[in-house]
């Protein structure tokens, strides 16, 4: 129910901020000269709107925040939290010869983690007796009533209301503070009203990740730091992405040279292409074991396809009329090799390796998984058996950090390697 709720806000907040920005442009430029402009369909005419990419992360931040109650926050804009605090209810029990009477249940509901008092009640004047209780803030619990009163099971005690609403077993009744439920053996259960927001277990709060981030630099985990695992895992990426790299470009200039290499390795480049890395991790332990050889030989097959078929759609994607040209200028095979082919192919080189890369961050944390010491993915593996949501979220933010940045080397990698990209 959160998930959605907070689904709705965020593209709530995407709807009326395009608008909101689209009238605030227009209205201080006065400029429509630019709307004369017929530029749908034409990539080169799209470039990132910097408020939206603000606005954007502003608000999954915020969101977070507010459904987590962050104190980063303030609090008007924090989601209605869980109840915490004395709940009270009052139920209404039979007993064979007895009439009916009430009695009242006081339920103290803590936050997890903290220690918590029963609540001090008396006991009332009549057979069924005021009772107490302690349940955490997220959890349920069951409450015996029948324990202190004065007739219980064996004379027929039987609860038949709760606030004043019939009730019965299978059956509930919904209060100020939660829900009252009832077992079919006939006991209550409350639910404490658990509100909007999201139980750290589930969903840590912002500062607690940065927290988390701040203590593992300085201490380590698992008996490395935080630098070493992530300098395991992006040495892991680098040394598969360069031997996949290393064999796959020169077999994709190869098929898109050559038909016989083209028939020869198609048809195994095609097979493979499909086939998810994380499928290969059975069959890689089998052939390299569990250590770092597997990792890489791994991180080598997710690299190599991707490579292969951007060198060859590079090769293929040249203009014949480029290659004609050097010929009838009297250029030999070599030349057109080193002065066509290749500065026209690496444009595609360049995006295939940018894929090729984000890919291989993303298999990398897979492949520790299985039996790593150090990595990013190893942490990310032993924070979830302990159920320590905040290590994991700190390893998927440091991720898309790291694979953030490498895109973004790759890119100034391009734009010094290749400044003829979309002008020849």
């Amino acid at each position: 129910m959160s998930a959605l709720i907070v689904l709705l806000i965020y593209v709530a907040i995407f709807v009326g901020s395009f608008f909101l920005v689209k009238l605030a442009v227009q209205s201080a430029t006065n400029d429509f000269t630019s709307l004369k402009t017929v530029t749908f369909g034409d990539e080169s005419a799209v470039r990132p709107n910097r408020i939206a990419s603000v606005v954007s992360i502003v608000s999954i931040f915020v969101l977070w925040g507010a459904f987590t109650g962050s104190s980063l926050l303030p609090g008007f804009l924090h989601a209605p939290g869980p109840f915490i605090g004395d709940a009270t209810f009052t139920y209404t029990a039979e007993a064979d010869g007895q009439a009916a009477d009430d009695a009242t249940v006081t339920v103290r509901v803590f936050e997890v983690g903290t220690d918590a008092e029963e609540p001090t009640v008396e006991a009332g004047d009549g057979w069924a007796k005021n009772d107490a209780a302690t349940i955490g803030a997220w959890r349920s619990g069951l409450i015996r009533v029948d324990k202190n009163d004065e007739f219980g099971r064996k004379e027929g005690h039987r609860i038949v209301a709760v606030n004043g609403e019939a009730i019965a077993p299978g059956g509930a009744v919904e209060t100020e503070f939660g829900r009252v439920g009832m077992s079919q053996k006939g006991t209550l259960n409350f639910v404490p009203n658990k509100g909007w927001q999201m139980e750290p277990i589930w969903l840590p709060a912002p500062e607690a990740v940065v927290s988390r981030i701040g203590s593992i630099a300085a201490e380590g985990y698992r008996g490395s730091t935080l630098w070493e695992h992530l300098g395991y895992s992006l040495f892991r990426v680098v040394v598969g992405f360069f031997f996949g790299a290393l064999v796959g470009i020169p077999l994709g200039y190869a098929m898109g040279l050559s038909n016989w290499f083209r028939g020869w390795f198609d048809p195994i480049v095609e097979f493979m292409r499909p086939v998810p890395p994380l499928a290969l991790i059975p069959l890689v332990i089998i052939w390299a074991g569990i250590g770092e050889t597997g990792k890489i030989i791994l991180l080598f097959l997710a690299a190599l396809w991707i490579m292969a078929i951007a060198a060859r759609s590079g090769v293929s994607g040249v203009a014949i009329s480029k290659v004609h040209a050097a010929y009838s200028l009297g250029a030999s095979k070599t030349q057109i090799m080193r002065h066509v082919i290749v500065p026209n192919s690496l444009p595609e080189i360049f995006t295939g390796a940018r894929v090729a890369m984000g890919v291989c961050w993303g298999t990398v944390v897979a492949a520790e998984l299985v039996a790593a010491e150090q990595g990013a993915g190893m942490m990310i593996m032993v924070a979830s058996k302990f159920q320590n949501t905040d290590i994991v979220i700190m390893g998927i933010v440091l991720i898309g950090i790291i694979g953030f940045g490498i895109d973004i080397l790759m890119r100034m990698a391009e734009k010094a390697l290749v400044p003829w990209k979309g002008k020849i």
